[in-house]
């Protein structure tokens, strides 16, 4: 049974002390970092968000974390898959005292080969400033994810730590994309829901996909208002799979005795923040948790997602749930537990953990 820290949201009287930042403060200092990070070259690992979604973790708490870091004795960077939009989001280096790299560097070419063996997926290529990393702090958004259920720490590194190239390969496991000209009306949603500039009609009018960007993210079909484009299979656990053994290459590149996982459980949306939107939460915030297990931290974070807490609002309307399994689960059909299993195998973790709360 492994300890997940956990602060809560929640607050009893108006004292900036007894708020959430202040809390994080106190629950960094429970987690015996100073000792481990002191001296090492830290890589803080998060998504700075993109497009026009809000719901990523607040530059505040980033800036605690890296301050704290600091004055523990570490060598801190932030780092996340792409920053060109990190400033204007609130992560500036001259904020948080520390600066704000790509993880494959400016032209995503700094990584280390790394080869795997499930079905397609060949290259679980590591990015070279995650590799040469001393210290990894994975700190996660929760949230629900279209493809596995649930996004947090694991999605986290699987997704953000590696190449276009890894990232396209793992989605690929789920299935590759059909087009159905007869039913699609070419409004353009599919163009606009891709982050990576992969898709386009050409003179003809036909859809085309330039599978040299696509990372088979799936926003294209899942915008799609008349089911033009479609997914040729759903092996969503083949896709969950290829999650935990990218984070095994991860994990093992950096040490998992030199990683630690912070989990922050506020503005819990429906969908990942890769979207580049923002909608409202299907869950009242939570708090934070931490831990040096990244299984426990993860399971402790989907337990405290509660059906009975659920906020109408933040489904889309006129969508009705599933009727089993937990709320993640009835909101995109897929067993979020299959990535924890999956972990669990490899020997990154347990699933079995005790709480024990900073106030």
């Amino acid at each position: 049974m492994k300890r997940v820290l956990f602060t809560s949201s929640s607050y009893d009287r108006y004292d900036a002390d007894c708020t959430l930042p202040s809390k994080f403060g106190r629950l960094l200092d429970a987690t015996g970092l100073e000792d481990k990070v002191r001296g090492r070259l830290t890589a803080v690992k998060m998504h700075v968000g993109r497009g026009i979604g809000y719901s990523t973790i607040h530059p505040l708490f980033v800036k605690i974390l890296a301050d704290r870091l600091r004055g523990y004795g570490a060598k801190v960077f932030i780092t996340d898959h792409e920053v060109r939009d990190a400033a204007s989001r609130g992560y500036r280096e001259e904020y948080l005292g520390c600066p704000v790299v790509e993880v494959c560097g400016a032209t995503g070419k700094y990584f280390y080969e790394n080869h795997v063996d499930f079905g397609t997926f060949k290259n679980a290529d590591i990015a070279g400033h995650i590799q040469d990393a001393e210290f990894l702090i994975d700190l996660s958004h929760v949230k629900g994810h279209g493809s596995c259920g649930f996004g947090g720490a694991i999605k986290n590194l699987a997704m953000g730590c590696v190449t276009d190239r890894t990232r396209q390969q793992i989605h690929g496991l789920e299935g590759g994309l059909d087009w159905n000209g007869g039913k699609c009306t070419h409004c353009g949603q599919c163009i606009k829901s891709c982050g990576h500039y992969a898709n386009a009609f050409d003179s003809s009018d036909e859809y085309e996909v330039n599978y040299h960007h696509c990372t088979l993210c799936q926003h294209c079909a899942k915008v799609c208002p008349t089911g033009a484009i479609t997914v040729t299979d759903n092996k969503y656990g083949d896709f969950q799979t290829g999650m935990a053994i990218a984070t095994k290459a991860v994990l093992d590149a950096v040490g998992l005795e030199r990683s630690y996982f912070i989990n922050f459980l506020t503005n819990i949306t429906a969908v990942c923040d890769c979207w580049g939107l923002t909608t409202p939460s299907i869950v009242p915030d939570i708090g934070i948790m931490a831990s040096e297990d990244i299984v426990a931290v993860e399971r402790a974070s989907i337990d405290a997602i509660k059906l009975e807490n659920l906020l109408q609002n933040g489904v889309p309307a006129g969508m009705e749930l599933g009727t089993e399994g937990h709320l993640l689960e009835r909101l995109h059909g897929k067993n979020l537990f299959l990535q924890l299993e999956k972990m669990e195998e490899m020997g990154l973790g347990t699933q079995e953990y005790s709480l024990d709360e900073v106030f």
